[in-house]
């Protein structure tokens, strides 16, 4: 029984609302198998004394926190959607930075510049890369 009352007492102590940052990230996992491990216990103190149908069930709850805490959050990789057509002239200029006079050298420079952070294969993403894109298009095609 004192095992009993102490992993209640661990539990309680893990799940207390100020400790909230245990359960961020992968924490979760942690409380979900410490909870598996105390419906495990419970299933084996209440099938002991002789409660069969209350240590199944517990038995049965632990086995379900158990693929819970085994199982790794899905991560889902966000839609990126194409810039709009109808990019304007200062919201083009805003991205890349430039002044309203800007040569072609200046909207280029401040392209490859910009571009060499925001690239997916250096770690930026696709929709930052497809922003300066329209912006440097928009600006050419102004040009030209």
């Amino acid at each position: 029984m004192i095992y009993l009352l102490l992993g209640v007492a661990v539990l309680a102590f893990l799940l207390w609302p100020r400790r909230r940052n245990l359960l961020k990230g992968d924490g979760w996992r942690v409380a979900a198998g410490v909870a598996a491990i105390v419906a495990f216990a419970f299933a084996g103190y209440a099938t002991i004394r002789g409660s069969w149908g209350t240590g199944i069930v517990l038995g049965v709850l632990g086995l379900w926190t158990v693929t819970e805490a085994r199982r790794r959050p899905v991560i889902r990789r966000q839609v990126v959607h194409p810039p709009r057509d109808d990019l304007t002239l200062s919201e083009a200029r805003a991205i890349l930075g430039v002044s309203a006079d800007a040569s072609l050298e200046e909207i280029k420079a401040a392209y490859a510049r910009l571009i060499r952070m925001a690239h997916p294969d250096v770690g930026g993403t696709e929709g930052l890369a497809a922003q300066l894109n329209a912006a440097r298009d928009r600006l050419i095609k102004r040009r030209g």
